[in-house]
């Protein structure tokens, strides 16, 4: 490899660092919920004292604010019987959306075979560069190489 070359890999390798660190930053938030027990979530809604709910897979945030202050996993398969109870106590309860993939983990993803094939070619290639050296003489030149060439 030639020194431009080894110069970009080694920018691309420092720009996918920075954009990786840049977006793991980006997530950070407040203080994190506290964890409850389901039962003791379940009393909090029957006594009136939560005033919203927030559905996130098996996660259940909670409270009375809208930084939700807890957070309980649900034992349940599906919260039908849970919605009741929240639609009875008047509690407003939302769900979020599944989180997706960000662009940057989609594309190094689908480009890692690609870029592995890439590599493994280059690496074969520079070994069969070697290999075809060593067999044959330099043909075209009328020269041998000099490794070829025995000094006495």
């Amino acid at each position: 490899m030639n020194d431009l070359t080894k110069n970009i890999l080694v920018f691309i390798v420092i720009i996918v660092v920075l954009l990786s660190v840049v977006q793991g930053l980006s997530g950070v938030s407040g203080p994190a919920p506290e964890k409850q027990d389901y039962s003791e979530f379940l009393q909090q809604i029957r006594s009136g004292s939560i005033q919203r709910v927030e559905f996130n897979g098996e996660r259940i945030n909670y409270g009375s604010r809208t930084p939700l202050q807890y957070y309980t996993i649900s034992p349940e398969t599906d919260n039908n019987t849970l919605i009741g109870i929240l639609d009875d106590n008047n509690v407003s309860f939302t769900a979020q959306e599944p989180e997706s993939q960000s662009l940057i983990g989609q594309l190094l993803i689908s480009s890692f075979p690609i870029l592995l094939l890439i590599g493994v070619w280059i690496t074969s290639c520079g070994k069969c560069r070697v290999a075809v050296a060593v067999a044959v003489p330099c043909r075209l030149a009328r020269v041998r190489p000099d490794y070829l060439v025995r000094t006495r």
